[in-house]
Formats: C-alpha cells, structure tokens, sequence
C-alpha cells in the first residue's frame, strides 16, 4: 500500500469515526419518550449506530470489486457466449 493510500485510508476512517460519533450524539440528544417513540432504549443506541456502519460498508462493497470477478462467482454469469 503506497503512502498516499494509507492517509486516505486514515483520512476516510477518521471521517467515519467523526460521523458515527455525531449520529450518536444526535440520537442521545433524544429525550426517552422520543426514543420509546421509534421503539429504542437509550442503551441500544451505540450497537445500533455501529450496526447502521456495517450495514452501509456491505452495501458499498460489492459495487467496490471488478466486474469480472462477479462472473467468476457465477453470481451474475448468463452462460450466453
């Protein structure tokens, strides 16, 4: 991994900290009845910020690998010619 690589990957992680921290702030800004509104507890917030992340990386990460290695996996493959 070249350097460069490496700081963007520092800089997108920091930034993803930034924003999970933010939406936690935000959800615990939230009174109780709020969150007894949209069906949480105060202490499912963490888990459910973290498991919103994971969620979004997975989606994006398909889109991520070359094409050609979803017609490997035969995922995507017609077996037209």
């Amino acid at each position: 991994m070249s350097l460069i690589n490496l700081f963007a990957a520092a800089r997108s992680a920091i930034a993803n900290r930034r924003h999970r921290h933010r939406a936690l702030e935000d959800l615990m800004a939230l009174d109780d009845r709020s969150l007894a509104d949209i069906g949480l507890h105060r202490s499912q917030l963490p888990n459910l910020v973290m498991s919103f992340e994971q969620a979004v990386q997975m989606e994006v990460a398909p889109l991520a690998r070359p094409t050609a290695a979803v017609g490997r996996s035969g995922g995507f493959a017609t077996g037209h010619r």
